[in-house]
């Protein structure tokens, strides 16, 4: 037997799944809360229990997402195999297949650039955990490698903060998801060497 809170998650949980299909389907601006409504299986003033609007969904979207990806890429970056090919994984998996699914949805660059403006907090948060849970692992393998990294002029904060300024500058100069790893392996190739010993 679920208790109320479990029940409640389960709802929130619907409600969630169902906007991210009617949002990448209709646009943000056209989807409506009785669209979300009906994706989720509830009555309009169900939804109203847990969301005050759409923007409140949308914020509960990119935490969820947000929260997703940083989980993935420390779960890739503790993984086996070198440095390099981590990251990537990482990259692969926390950034770039979520990049795809909105990438290939027709309104899926809509519902990416909203993010500035309805989840700018959440945005925020999201870069500052990516950069750290990459910089853990940078720190890490410098010291394994006895490499001093303020010496060459980094730190692994830093050198993290490069790496995700270089991929969200390379998302929008390249043409799309075929060109995305090729250019961040590059980029990832350019840590590689800040970590040589």
């Amino acid at each position: 037997m679920k208790t109320a809170q479990g029940a409640d998650e389960a709802r929130r949980e619907r409600i969630v799944e169902g906007a991210v299909k009617v949002f990448l389907a209709y646009g943000f601006q056209r989807t409506t809360m009785d669209d979300i409504a009906r994706a989720a299986d509830l009555s309009r003033p169900a939804l109203y229990l847990d969301f005050k609007n759409k923007g409140d969904i949308y914020r509960a979207i990119a935490a969820r997402k947000f929260a997703e990806s940083t989980l993935v890429l420390e779960r890739a970056l503790n993984g086996d195999g070198d440095i390099e090919a981590r990251l990537m994984d990482g990259l692969e998996q926390s950034l770039f297949s979520m990049m795809r699914v909105f990438f290939e949805a027709p309104h899926g660059a809509e519902i990416l650039d909203a993010k500035n403006s309805l989840a700018a907090v959440e945005m925020a948060e999201w870069r500052r955990r990516f950069i750290a849970v990459i910089a853990t692992a940078l720190a890490a393998e410098a010291a394994a490698r006895s490499v001093d990294l303020e010496a060459r002029g980094f730190t692994a904060d830093t050198l993290a903060g490069l790496l995700l300024d270089g991929i969200e500058g390379m998302k929008a100069r390249v043409e799309g998801p075929d060109e995305w790893a090729p250019a961040a392996r590059r980029l990832v190739r350019l840590v590689g060497l800040a970590l040589q010993p």
